[in-house]
């Protein structure tokens, strides 16, 4: 995958944030792991905000057999608020707004959130968007090249028309109401926006409101993808 520049790890760093460079969570989930006592440096337990040098011993000790790890892909109704996805033991990685439906990852593996979520990995998301207006015949073109939104301009990105009032666009980042927002800059506006890939997982012909567990050859492209596997 594209990484970040300048991504070599500097030293002292934060445990957390060294426990995330290394994968083995999120610096949220680094938190929970130290206050839960099973990190230790040096065989010392780690307290929140230590610090750890190269040469450090670090360890994360799991209290039993660790749970293992579950990978949905999950079709978002529209009018539902990404916060109310309640389904036992997972978690959304990213969102879409209210409005909104398609594909959502749910997952319990929090290393997969920084690689997937930072547009500097480049990873790619595709939306199918129907517009309320015709399509004018400078869209394809202006979107690509990226739209000023406020004091920043989007990355470039991706366009197919499909018709008239419909067409497909796929980003590599994911600013916030970020292709309702370009619309608008180009005199759009949007009727209906569905998520409908996110990397290699496809959102098919998944039902509104069900999931399906991303497995088998599927899965480990996905991981390989985020140096997971």
């Amino acid at each position: 995958m594209n990484k970040p520049k300048n991504d070599l790890p500097v030293f002292p760093m934060r445990i957390n944030k060294y426990l995330a460079h290394n994968k083995h969570s999120t610096r949220r989930g680094a938190d929970e792991l130290i206050t839960k006592g099973q990190v230790f440096i040096n065989n010392r337990l780690a307290v929140l905000g230590d610090k750890v040098n190269e040469t450090d011993k670090v360890e994360v000790r799991f209290r039993g057999k660790p749970a293992p790890y579950i990978y949905l892909a999950y079709n978002k109704p529209r009018g539902m608020p990404t916060e109310e996805i309640n389904i036992k033991d997972v978690f959304p990685i990213g969102r879409l707004d209210k409005d909104s439906h398609g594909l959502i990852i749910l997952t319990n593996d929090g290393r997969i959130t920084e690689g997937l979520l930072s547009p500097e990995y480049e990873h790619e998301k595709e939306y199918l968007v129907s517009t309320k207006e015709k399509l004018r015949s400078s869209f394809k073109d202006k979107m690509e090249a990226g739209v000023q939104i406020e004091d920043e301009r989007t990355a470039k990105c991706k366009v197919k028309i499909i018709d008239e009032h419909t067409f497909k666009v796929i980003l590599t980042e994911g600013k916030k109401h970020q292709i309702r927002r370009m619309c608008v800059a180009l005199f759009q506006e949007v009727d209906d926006l569905e998520r409908i890939r996110i990397m290699n997982v496809e959102l098919g012909k998944l039902a509104s409101g069900q999931y399906r567990e991303i497995e088998g050859e599927e899965l480990q492209e996905f991981l390989h993808s985020l140096e997971l596997a």
